[in-house]
């Protein structure tokens, strides 16, 4: 149920004096929030993000209760454009159910979505900040550019089969799914917030929209934490969730997240916590260098030490070696 993000590696990301497309130094994951990130893994790289939860729900009103185990995967690999990704997310729930009258389970595939997200607008394209190399407090200062959000669209199709009963028809169905995605850079790198806007089951008797807000913040290079509201609105189910947790980097390429979440309803109210990994293969990728506008600063000689430009590449360097 959990996939979560970690923003981190964005977070670093744009504060280079050049952008390596969409690919990151360090693995973006869209672990452990609901939140899908505008920017894709990078061309060629492949990354899955597995999560393990577990729930309990009562419900006051049909007096019963709930408990249960489920596992999520999510596979991402970025095709033929930078801004490109296709993303297949699949979940699968085991609950049982008991009420003063009889027991009952409900094991089976609580979501299977295939799709595609493509970045629309990127504000930081063809851009670069100048970096003061003197003093930290002013590469974190504001700056108006961060009120500016990245754009992406998803769409997709859900894939659902006959007799599921997290589903609200025992007919089988495939209906479409589309997001709109924002995301802004904050506090000069070291927060990240994005949001989703969700049109689910379109077409079917019971279409869904919701939304999908977090804020992460990147505490060094190694932790990350976030809060999330998540809400959904359907004739079948509604629904408010507040979500909270961390991500720790083990390497560049793989990351470890946990995440709690729970309602402000008793009909039925919800409790989930989860633990997750994630990884990512970005050994066929081919770096792209995208020059940023020339500034007096850029203009200095990329072989003297003391250049920006030569000190982010050196950065660089060492952390994908570290």
């Amino acid at each position: 149920m959990f996939k979560i993000k970690n923003l981190l590696a964005p977070v670093l990301f744009f504060i280079p004096q050049l952008f390596f497309a969409q690919y990151t130094d360090v693995i973006n994951s869209n672990r452990p929030g609901e939140t899908m990130s505008a920017y894709s893994v990078g061309k060629s790289v492949i990354q899955g993000e597995l999560g393990f939860y577990g729930i309990k729900e009562k419900h006051d009103l049909l007096d019963y209760d709930a408990s249960g185990l489920g596992t999520d995967f999510t596979l991402r690999y970025g095709a033929f454009l930078e801004q490109l990704e296709f993303i297949f997310d699949v979940q699968y729930q085991m609950a049982n159910y008991d009420t003063p009258y009889t027991s009952y389970k409900k094991n089976n595939f609580k979501q299977t979505v295939l799709g595609a997200k493509y970045l629309i607008y990127d504000p930081y394209k063809n851009y670069k900040r100048e970096v003061n190399i003197y003093s930290y407090k002013a590469n974190r200062n504001f700056q108006w550019r961060e009120l500016i959000p990245a754009v992406s669209v998803f769409a997709g199709a859900n894939f659902v089969g006959a007799n599921n009963p997290y589903y609200f028809s025992p007919d089988g169905a495939i209906s479409p799914k589309v997001s709109l995605i924002t995301q802004n850079i904050l506090g000069g790198g070291s927060w990240v917030f994005v949001t989703n806007i969700i049109a689910d089951y379109i077409g079917t008797d019971y279409p869904s929209y919701g939304y999908v807000l977090t804020l992460t913040h990147g505490f060094n290079d190694k932790w990350s934490g976030f809060v999330e509201n998540q809400g959904y609105k359907s004739d079948f189910y509604s629904d408010s969730i507040i979500r909270g947790g961390a991500a720790f980097l083990l390497s560049s390429n793989m990351q470890v997240d946990a995440s709690i979440s729970t309602n402000f309803k008793n009909t039925p109210s919800v409790l989930y916590g989860g633990v997750g990994i994630s990884w990512r293969y970005d050994g066929w990728y081919k770096e792209k260098v995208i020059e940023a506008k020339n500034d007096a600063r850029a203009k200095k000689n990329p072989d003297n030490e003391k250049s920006v430009d030569y000190q982010e590449k050196e950065r660089r360097r060492k952390a994908k070696y570290e």
